[in-house]
Protein backbone atom coordinates (compact mmCIF):
# COMPACT_ATOMS: atom_id res chain seq x y z
CA UNK A 1 0.00 0.00 0.00
CA UNK A 2 1.17 3.50 -0.83
CA UNK A 3 0.48 6.26 1.69
CA UNK A 4 -2.13 8.81 0.66
CA UNK A 5 -0.73 11.97 -0.90
CA UNK A 6 -3.01 14.99 -0.96
CA UNK A 7 -1.29 16.28 -4.12
CA UNK A 8 0.41 14.35 -6.95
CA UNK A 9 2.39 16.20 -9.63
CA UNK A 10 2.66 14.95 -13.21
CA UNK A 11 5.39 16.53 -15.36
CA UNK A 12 4.97 16.25 -19.13
CA UNK A 13 8.55 15.79 -20.34
CA UNK A 14 8.22 13.80 -23.53
CA UNK A 15 8.29 16.63 -26.05
CA UNK A 16 10.60 16.56 -29.05
CA UNK A 17 11.23 20.29 -29.18
CA UNK A 18 11.70 20.29 -32.96
CA UNK A 19 12.01 24.09 -33.07
CA UNK A 20 15.28 23.79 -31.15
CA UNK A 21 16.82 22.02 -34.14
CA UNK A 22 20.12 20.22 -33.55
CA UNK A 23 19.92 20.85 -29.80
CA UNK A 24 17.19 18.23 -29.52
CA UNK A 25 18.36 15.76 -32.17
CA UNK A 26 19.55 13.39 -29.45
CA UNK A 27 17.73 14.47 -26.31
CA UNK A 28 14.31 15.60 -25.13
CA UNK A 29 13.71 19.33 -24.75
CA UNK A 30 13.49 19.18 -20.92
CA UNK A 31 17.05 17.78 -20.90
CA UNK A 32 18.55 20.78 -22.76
CA UNK A 33 21.19 22.55 -20.61
CA UNK A 34 20.32 25.95 -19.17
CA UNK A 35 21.96 28.66 -17.09
CA UNK A 36 25.46 27.23 -16.68
CA UNK A 37 24.66 24.28 -14.39
CA UNK A 38 21.02 23.28 -14.91
CA UNK A 39 18.80 21.46 -17.38
CA UNK A 40 15.31 22.75 -18.17
CA UNK A 41 13.60 19.94 -16.21
CA UNK A 42 15.26 21.21 -13.00
CA UNK A 43 12.72 24.00 -12.68
CA UNK A 44 9.57 21.88 -12.61
CA UNK A 45 11.26 19.37 -10.26
CA UNK A 46 12.56 22.08 -7.94
CA UNK A 47 9.17 23.80 -7.90
CA UNK A 48 7.60 20.53 -6.73
CA UNK A 49 10.15 20.17 -3.92
CA UNK A 50 9.74 23.77 -2.81
CA UNK A 51 5.95 23.30 -2.87
CA UNK A 52 6.05 20.28 -0.57
CA UNK A 53 4.89 17.81 -3.24
CA UNK A 54 6.39 14.38 -2.54
CA UNK A 55 4.86 12.22 -5.30
CA UNK A 56 6.07 13.27 -8.76
CA UNK A 57 5.62 11.40 -12.04
CA UNK A 58 7.80 12.40 -15.00
CA UNK A 59 6.27 11.34 -18.32
CA UNK A 60 8.97 10.71 -20.92
CA UNK A 61 8.82 9.63 -24.55
CA UNK A 62 11.08 11.29 -27.15
CA UNK A 63 14.84 10.54 -26.84
CA UNK A 64 14.58 9.80 -23.10
CA UNK A 65 18.07 8.34 -22.46
CA UNK A 66 19.87 11.51 -21.30
CA UNK A 67 16.81 12.74 -19.39
CA UNK A 68 16.35 9.40 -17.61
CA UNK A 69 20.05 9.25 -16.68
CA UNK A 70 19.96 12.82 -15.43
CA UNK A 71 16.85 12.39 -13.26
CA UNK A 72 17.89 8.99 -11.90
CA UNK A 73 16.10 8.21 -8.64
CA UNK A 74 15.39 11.88 -7.88
CA UNK A 75 18.00 12.17 -5.12
CA UNK A 76 19.36 15.65 -6.07
CA UNK A 77 15.83 17.03 -5.66
CA UNK A 78 15.17 15.06 -2.44
CA UNK A 79 12.59 12.97 -4.28
CA UNK A 80 14.00 9.53 -3.49
CA UNK A 81 11.81 8.47 -0.56
CA UNK A 82 10.77 4.81 -0.29
CA UNK A 83 7.01 5.43 -0.13
CA UNK A 84 6.58 8.12 -2.79
CA UNK A 85 9.25 10.26 -4.48
CA UNK A 86 9.94 10.49 -8.20
CA UNK A 87 8.88 7.96 -10.82
CA UNK A 88 9.80 8.02 -14.53
CA UNK A 89 6.74 7.06 -16.58
CA UNK A 90 7.43 6.10 -20.21
CA UNK A 91 4.73 4.63 -22.47
CA UNK A 92 4.46 0.88 -21.83
CA UNK A 93 2.82 -2.16 -23.32
CA UNK A 94 -0.66 -3.09 -22.19
CA UNK A 95 -2.78 -6.13 -22.89
CA UNK A 96 -4.19 -4.45 -25.98
CA UNK A 97 -0.75 -3.41 -27.23
CA UNK A 98 1.74 -0.59 -26.86
CA UNK A 99 0.53 3.01 -27.14
CA UNK A 100 2.70 6.08 -27.56
CA UNK A 101 1.39 9.13 -25.74
CA UNK A 102 -0.99 10.70 -28.26
CA UNK A 103 -1.29 14.07 -26.50
CA UNK A 104 -1.04 15.75 -23.12
CA UNK A 105 -4.39 14.41 -21.90
CA UNK A 106 -3.73 10.89 -23.19
CA UNK A 107 -0.37 10.86 -21.42
CA UNK A 108 -2.09 11.49 -18.08
CA UNK A 109 -4.87 9.03 -18.94
CA UNK A 110 -2.34 6.25 -19.54
CA UNK A 111 -1.01 6.81 -16.02
CA UNK A 112 -4.28 6.88 -14.09
CA UNK A 113 -3.16 3.79 -12.16
CA UNK A 114 0.02 5.55 -11.00
CA UNK A 115 -1.96 8.52 -9.71
CA UNK A 116 -4.71 6.41 -8.14
CA UNK A 117 -2.35 4.44 -5.92
CA UNK A 118 -1.78 7.62 -3.88
CA UNK A 119 -5.51 8.38 -3.66
CA UNK A 120 -4.89 12.14 -4.09
CA UNK A 121 -7.35 14.97 -3.71
CA UNK A 122 -5.61 17.08 -6.35
CA UNK A 123 -3.36 16.53 -9.34
CA UNK A 124 -0.96 19.20 -10.60
CA UNK A 125 -0.14 18.82 -14.30
CA UNK A 126 3.01 20.61 -15.46
CA UNK A 127 5.09 21.16 -18.58
CA UNK A 128 8.70 20.10 -18.16
CA UNK A 129 10.09 22.68 -20.58
CA UNK A 130 9.45 26.08 -19.01
CA UNK A 131 11.79 28.32 -16.99
CA UNK A 132 10.16 29.74 -13.85
CA UNK A 133 9.98 29.44 -10.06
CA UNK A 134 6.53 28.89 -8.58
CA UNK A 135 5.10 27.64 -5.29
CA UNK A 136 2.35 25.28 -6.41
CA UNK A 137 1.01 24.96 -2.85
CA UNK A 138 -0.32 28.53 -3.11
CA UNK A 139 -2.08 27.65 -6.34
CA UNK A 140 -3.59 24.51 -4.77
CA UNK A 141 -4.83 26.62 -1.84
CA UNK A 142 -6.45 29.06 -4.30
CA UNK A 143 -8.03 26.11 -6.13
CA UNK A 144 -9.52 24.82 -2.86
CA UNK A 145 -10.75 28.28 -1.87
CA UNK A 146 -12.61 28.62 -5.19
CA UNK A 147 -13.95 25.06 -4.97
CA UNK A 148 -12.81 24.69 -8.58
CA UNK A 149 -12.71 21.62 -10.77
CA UNK A 150 -9.66 23.02 -12.56
CA UNK A 151 -7.39 26.01 -12.00
CA UNK A 152 -5.10 27.26 -14.77
CA UNK A 153 -2.01 29.35 -14.03
CA UNK A 154 -1.96 32.44 -16.22
CA UNK A 155 0.46 35.21 -17.09
CA UNK A 156 -0.05 38.47 -18.94
CA UNK A 157 1.59 38.59 -22.39
CA UNK A 158 1.82 41.39 -24.97
CA UNK A 159 -1.23 41.53 -27.25
CA UNK A 160 0.93 41.02 -30.34
CA UNK A 161 2.17 37.71 -28.89
CA UNK A 162 -1.14 36.44 -27.49
CA UNK A 163 -1.98 34.39 -30.60
CA UNK A 164 0.96 32.08 -29.75
CA UNK A 165 -0.69 30.92 -26.51
CA UNK A 166 -3.81 29.35 -25.11
CA UNK A 167 -5.81 32.41 -24.01
CA UNK A 168 -8.12 32.49 -20.97
CA UNK A 169 -11.15 34.75 -21.17
CA UNK A 170 -12.38 35.41 -17.64
CA UNK A 171 -15.10 37.11 -15.61
CA UNK A 172 -14.40 39.69 -12.88
CA UNK A 173 -13.86 36.96 -10.28
CA UNK A 174 -11.27 35.28 -12.55
CA UNK A 175 -13.62 32.43 -13.39
CA UNK A 176 -12.97 31.22 -16.93
CA UNK A 177 -15.84 31.43 -19.40
CA UNK A 178 -13.84 30.58 -22.54
CA UNK A 179 -10.55 28.94 -23.45
CA UNK A 180 -9.13 29.76 -26.89
CA UNK A 181 -6.16 27.77 -28.20
CA UNK A 182 -3.84 30.13 -30.15
CA UNK A 183 -6.63 32.45 -31.38
CA UNK A 184 -5.99 34.58 -34.46
CA UNK A 185 -7.80 37.50 -32.80
CA UNK A 186 -7.31 37.12 -29.03
CA UNK A 187 -9.90 38.70 -26.75
CA UNK A 188 -7.50 39.04 -23.83
CA UNK A 189 -3.81 38.85 -22.94
CA UNK A 190 -4.20 36.32 -20.13
CA UNK A 191 -2.14 33.35 -21.36
CA UNK A 192 -2.13 29.82 -20.00
CA UNK A 193 1.23 28.77 -18.57
CA UNK A 194 0.52 25.07 -19.05
CA UNK A 195 0.25 24.62 -15.27
CA UNK A 196 -3.00 23.04 -14.09
CA UNK A 197 -4.49 22.01 -10.76
CA UNK A 198 -7.30 19.48 -11.08
CA UNK A 199 -9.62 17.98 -8.52
CA UNK A 200 -8.76 14.33 -9.08
CA UNK A 201 -12.31 12.99 -8.91
CA UNK A 202 -13.30 15.40 -11.70
CA UNK A 203 -10.22 14.88 -13.86
CA UNK A 204 -10.69 11.12 -14.04
CA UNK A 205 -14.16 11.54 -15.52
CA UNK A 206 -13.07 13.92 -18.27
CA UNK A 207 -9.93 11.96 -19.12
CA UNK A 208 -12.01 8.83 -19.69
CA UNK A 209 -14.58 10.72 -21.75
CA UNK A 210 -11.84 12.28 -23.85
CA UNK A 211 -10.16 8.92 -24.41
CA UNK A 212 -13.42 7.46 -25.74
CA UNK A 213 -13.88 10.36 -28.18
CA UNK A 214 -12.36 9.20 -31.48
CA UNK A 215 -12.37 12.78 -32.83
CA UNK A 216 -10.38 14.22 -29.92
CA UNK A 217 -6.72 15.19 -30.30
CA UNK A 218 -6.24 14.12 -26.64
CA UNK A 219 -5.02 17.56 -25.58
CA UNK A 220 -5.83 19.53 -22.41
CA UNK A 221 -6.08 22.92 -24.09
CA UNK A 222 -7.92 21.81 -27.21
CA UNK A 223 -10.23 19.19 -25.70
CA UNK A 224 -10.37 18.59 -21.95
CA UNK A 225 -10.64 22.18 -20.71
CA UNK A 226 -13.30 23.19 -23.29
CA UNK A 227 -15.25 20.02 -22.46
CA UNK A 228 -15.17 20.88 -18.76
CA UNK A 229 -16.40 24.40 -19.47
CA UNK A 230 -19.18 23.14 -21.72
CA UNK A 231 -20.29 20.78 -18.95
CA UNK A 232 -20.63 23.63 -16.47
CA UNK A 233 -17.55 22.86 -14.34
CA UNK A 234 -15.97 25.70 -12.37
CA UNK A 235 -12.63 26.73 -13.90
CA UNK A 236 -10.54 29.60 -12.55
CA UNK A 237 -7.42 31.46 -13.66
CA UNK A 238 -4.59 31.83 -11.14
CA UNK A 239 -2.56 34.96 -11.85
CA UNK A 240 1.23 34.51 -11.75
CA UNK A 241 3.45 37.60 -11.60
CA UNK A 242 6.97 36.19 -11.61
CA UNK A 243 9.43 35.35 -14.38
CA UNK A 244 8.24 32.70 -16.85
CA UNK A 245 9.69 31.71 -20.19
CA UNK A 246 8.64 29.07 -22.68
CA UNK A 247 12.04 28.11 -24.16
CA UNK A 248 10.62 26.30 -27.17
CA UNK A 249 12.61 28.21 -29.79
CA UNK A 250 16.30 29.00 -30.32
CA UNK A 251 15.59 32.70 -29.76
CA UNK A 252 13.66 32.20 -26.49
CA UNK A 253 16.29 29.77 -25.13
CA UNK A 254 19.06 32.25 -25.90
CA UNK A 255 17.05 35.17 -24.46
CA UNK A 256 16.27 33.31 -21.24
CA UNK A 257 19.95 32.54 -20.66
CA UNK A 258 20.87 36.15 -21.38
CA UNK A 259 18.17 37.27 -18.91
CA UNK A 260 20.29 35.74 -16.14
CA UNK A 261 22.92 38.38 -16.89
CA UNK A 262 20.46 41.28 -16.88
CA UNK A 263 19.95 42.82 -13.40
CA UNK A 264 16.57 44.19 -14.46
CA UNK A 265 15.14 40.72 -15.14
CA UNK A 266 14.86 39.86 -11.42
CA UNK A 267 15.16 36.11 -11.97
CA UNK A 268 17.51 35.03 -9.20
CA UNK A 269 18.90 31.49 -9.25
CA UNK A 270 20.85 32.15 -6.05
CA UNK A 271 17.82 32.77 -3.82
CA UNK A 272 18.27 30.43 -0.84
CA UNK A 273 14.59 30.75 0.10
CA UNK A 274 13.55 29.03 -3.17
CA UNK A 275 16.46 26.96 -4.44
CA UNK A 276 16.72 25.44 -7.89
CA UNK A 277 18.29 21.99 -7.54
CA UNK A 278 20.27 20.12 -10.20
CA UNK A 279 22.43 17.06 -10.76
CA UNK A 280 25.64 18.96 -11.41
CA UNK A 281 28.87 17.03 -11.99
CA UNK A 282 31.56 17.34 -9.32
CA UNK A 283 34.34 19.36 -10.95
CA UNK A 284 37.23 21.53 -9.76
CA UNK A 285 36.71 25.30 -9.47
CA UNK A 286 36.97 27.37 -12.62
CA UNK A 287 40.35 28.83 -13.59
CA UNK A 288 40.62 32.31 -15.09
CA UNK A 289 44.12 33.08 -16.39
CA UNK A 290 45.86 36.46 -16.35
CA UNK A 291 45.39 36.59 -20.14
CA UNK A 292 41.60 36.32 -19.73
CA UNK A 293 39.06 39.13 -19.73
CA UNK A 294 35.64 38.15 -18.36
CA UNK A 295 32.71 40.60 -18.18
CA UNK A 296 29.17 40.07 -16.87
CA UNK A 297 29.08 36.32 -17.50
CA UNK A 298 28.21 33.06 -15.76
CA UNK A 299 31.25 30.76 -15.52
CA UNK A 300 30.59 27.26 -14.13
CA UNK A 301 32.93 24.85 -12.34
CA UNK A 302 35.65 23.15 -14.33
CA UNK A 303 36.01 25.98 -16.86
CA UNK A 304 39.46 27.12 -17.98
CA UNK A 305 39.42 30.65 -19.39
CA UNK A 306 42.45 32.10 -21.18
CA UNK A 307 40.58 34.36 -23.64
CA UNK A 308 37.79 36.93 -23.63
CA UNK A 309 34.22 36.27 -22.45
CA UNK A 310 31.52 38.95 -22.48
CA UNK A 311 27.81 38.64 -21.57
CA UNK A 312 27.80 34.88 -21.99
CA UNK A 313 26.87 31.69 -20.13
CA UNK A 314 29.52 28.97 -19.88
CA UNK A 315 28.63 25.50 -18.56
CA UNK A 316 30.93 23.13 -16.69
CA UNK A 317 34.20 21.99 -18.23
CA UNK A 318 34.39 24.62 -20.99
CA UNK A 319 37.83 25.64 -22.31
CA UNK A 320 38.39 29.07 -23.87
CA UNK A 321 41.82 29.47 -25.48
CA UNK A 322 44.07 32.52 -25.50
CA UNK A 323 42.83 35.38 -27.71
CA UNK A 324 39.54 33.56 -28.32
CA UNK A 325 36.46 35.79 -28.03
CA UNK A 326 33.01 34.77 -26.77
CA UNK A 327 30.23 37.37 -26.96
CA UNK A 328 26.50 37.08 -26.16
CA UNK A 329 26.65 33.30 -26.42
CA UNK A 330 25.76 30.06 -24.63
CA UNK A 331 28.56 27.50 -24.42
CA UNK A 332 27.33 24.11 -23.19
CA UNK A 333 29.25 21.48 -21.16
CA UNK A 334 32.63 20.23 -22.35
CA UNK A 335 33.00 22.59 -25.31
CA UNK A 336 36.55 23.54 -26.34
CA UNK A 337 37.16 26.88 -28.06
CA UNK A 338 40.75 27.01 -29.33
CA UNK A 339 42.98 30.13 -29.43
CA UNK A 340 41.94 32.93 -31.77
CA UNK A 341 38.43 31.60 -32.43
CA UNK A 342 35.46 33.97 -32.33
CA UNK A 343 31.91 33.13 -31.19
CA UNK A 344 29.14 35.74 -31.37
CA UNK A 345 25.40 35.37 -30.69
CA UNK A 346 25.61 31.60 -30.77
CA UNK A 347 24.65 28.43 -28.92
CA UNK A 348 27.28 25.68 -29.01
CA UNK A 349 26.10 22.29 -27.82
CA UNK A 350 27.93 19.76 -25.63
CA UNK A 351 31.50 18.49 -26.24
CA UNK A 352 32.02 20.31 -29.53
CA UNK A 353 35.45 21.62 -30.57
CA UNK A 354 35.92 24.95 -32.33
CA UNK A 355 39.40 25.01 -33.83
CA UNK A 356 41.87 27.90 -34.06
CA UNK A 357 40.73 31.01 -35.88
CA UNK A 358 37.21 29.77 -36.59
CA UNK A 359 34.45 32.39 -36.68
CA UNK A 360 30.98 31.44 -35.45
CA UNK A 361 28.02 33.81 -35.85
CA UNK A 362 27.88 37.58 -36.00
CA UNK A 363 26.45 40.63 -34.30
CA UNK A 364 23.27 42.06 -35.88
CA UNK A 365 25.05 45.03 -37.46
CA UNK A 366 27.79 42.80 -38.92
CA UNK A 367 25.48 40.90 -41.28
CA UNK A 368 25.87 41.75 -44.96
CA UNK A 369 23.00 43.37 -46.80
CA UNK A 370 20.52 40.79 -48.04
CA UNK A 371 21.55 38.18 -45.45
CA UNK A 372 19.40 37.19 -42.49
CA UNK A 373 20.57 37.65 -38.91
CA UNK A 374 19.77 35.30 -36.05
CA UNK A 375 21.27 33.03 -33.41
CA UNK A 376 23.81 30.53 -34.78
CA UNK A 377 23.50 26.97 -33.42
CA UNK A 378 26.27 24.34 -33.44
CA UNK A 379 25.36 20.73 -32.62
CA UNK A 380 27.00 18.44 -30.08
CA UNK A 381 30.15 16.28 -30.39
CA UNK A 382 31.33 17.80 -33.68
CA UNK A 383 34.40 19.73 -34.85
CA UNK A 384 34.52 23.11 -36.56
CA UNK A 385 37.89 23.26 -38.33
CA UNK A 386 40.66 25.85 -38.35
CA UNK A 387 39.55 29.23 -39.78
CA UNK A 388 36.10 27.91 -40.78
CA UNK A 389 33.46 30.67 -40.90
CA UNK A 390 29.86 29.95 -39.91
CA UNK A 391 27.37 32.67 -40.82
CA UNK A 392 24.68 34.10 -38.57
CA UNK A 393 21.40 32.14 -38.30
CA UNK A 394 23.08 28.89 -39.35
CA UNK A 395 22.37 25.53 -37.78
CA UNK A 396 25.20 22.98 -37.95
CA UNK A 397 24.72 19.29 -37.17
CA UNK A 398 27.90 17.72 -38.66
CA UNK A 399 31.62 18.47 -38.45
CA UNK A 400 32.99 21.04 -40.92
CA UNK A 401 36.75 20.97 -41.45
CA UNK A 402 37.14 23.40 -44.37
CA UNK A 403 35.40 26.44 -45.80
CA UNK A 404 33.29 25.55 -48.85
CA UNK A 405 30.95 27.89 -50.70
CA UNK A 406 28.32 25.20 -51.30
CA UNK A 407 28.35 23.50 -47.94
CA UNK A 408 25.38 21.17 -47.50
CA UNK A 409 25.95 20.82 -43.76
CA UNK A 410 24.76 24.37 -43.10
CA UNK A 411 21.00 24.68 -42.76
CA UNK A 412 19.75 28.25 -42.55
CA UNK A 413 16.74 28.39 -40.20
Amino acid sequence: MFPKQSVVAMILAGGQGSRLGVLTDKLAKPAVPYGGKYRIIDFALSNCVNSGIEAVGVLTQYQPLVLNEYIGNGQPWDLDTMSSGLQILPPYQRSRGADWYKGTANAIYQNIDYISRYNPDYVVVLSGDHIYKMDYSKMVAYHKEKNASCTVASIEVPLEEASRFGILNVNEDNSIYEFEEKPKKPKSTKASMGVYVFTWSKLQVYLKEDEEDAKSSKDFGKNVLPNMLNSGEKLFAYDFHGYWKDVGTIESLWESNMDLLNPNTKFDLNDDSFKVYSRSPVMPPQYIADTANVKNSIISDGCNIYGNVDFSVLFNGVYIGKDASIQESIIMPGVKIEPGASVKYAIISENTIVRKGAKIGAKPHEVSKGEKWGITVIGDNIVIGDDVEIKAKSMIKDSIMHNEKSRKEVAIV
